[in-house]
Parts: structure tokens; C-alpha cells; sequence
């Protein structure tokens, strides 16, 4: 059963770009964990340039923000140097993020049915509570609706 709102996540430390994360050490700053399919796809290169060019505005509103996908570390160093991306991605190829948070799903792709990620992304308070969540994300707009919710938070 996936995190709901209004949950706090349970502590978890994860292999990232630039060292391990662990939620606990955020504690007082609102996190954003954004979910993506693939490092070095349309849709994702395009969300992680939206939250790179607002990530000053983030950072002013006392967030930081986290990628993550079932890409390995190799891939997502080279993604994030390509992009010049000024926060972690986090390696999640045995799922267990992606289980937590219930992002794995079954998807269409050129008529066939693959399971991945389903773009999706949650906001974290400063308390390590889950207070928003949005599932199924279409990426026009998308981030300017995260940066709202984390500067009204």
C-alpha cells in the first residue's frame, strides 16, 4: 500500500548523484521527490530543465528538490551533467522508492504494455509528511503547479 497524504514517509537513505540521500537529513526544508520514467527522454528532459530553471525560486521557498528513476548512477550522472542539474537524482533500480511510493505501473508504449514509472511527484513538508501528491503528471505546466503548492506550504 503506497504513502498517502497526510502519512509521514518513513526514513529511508537511497544512492544519488553526489552521495546518498537520507529523508531524515532534510528534515526542516519541504522536499520535492519528482518521479520520471528515463534519464535523456522528451518528457523527462524537459520536466528536470522546468525544475532546474525554477530551482532558485524552489530553494528561496525553503524546498529542495530530488529526481527519481530506476536509471543507474552511471546514467544519471551523465544526465545530470548534461542538463547541469543543481540537485541529486536518486538510483532506484530495485524499486524500492518507487514501491513506497506506488509509481510502478502498467503502461501502453507502441501498442504493447510495459511496466515503469508513472511520471508522478510528491511534496514533502518540513516535518516529513507527505502533504501533496500528484499522479499520472502531464509535464506542460506541471512544475509552476509544484512551485505554487511548495511556496503556499
Amino acid at each position: 500500500m503506497p504513502i498517502a497524504v497526510d502519512q509521514p514517509i518513513p526514513d529511508f537513505t537511497a544512492p544519488a548523484t553526489g552521495g546518498e540521500i537520507t529523508l531524515s537529513k532534510l528534515r526542516g526544508k519541504k522536499v520535492v521527490l519528482y518521479f520520471y520514467p528515463k534519464d535523456n527522454t522528451p518528457g523527462c528532459t524537459t520536466e528536470s530543465l522546468e525544475f532546474r530553471n525554477l530551482y532558485p525560486k524552489f530553494k528561496k521557498a525553503g524546498a529542495e528538490i530530488v529526481g527519481v528513476s530506476r536509471d543507474t548512477m552511471r546514467s544519471h550522472d551523465n544526465f545530470k551533467a548534461k542538463l547541469e542539474l543543481p540537485f541529486p537524482l536518486i538510483s532506484d533500480p530495485e524499486e524500492t522508492l518507487c514501491t513506497l511510493f506506488g509509481v510502478m505501473k502498467l503502461k501502453k508504449m507502441y501498442g504493447k504494455e510495459v511496466r515503469g514509472i508513472e511520471r508522478s511527484t510528491f511534496l514533502i513538508d518540513a516535518e516529513g509528511v507527505l502533504c501533496q501528491e500528484w499522479r499520472g503528471v502531464k509535464v506542460p505546466g506541471h512544475v509552476d503547479d509544484i512551485l505554487e503548492a511548495v511556496q503556499a506550504l
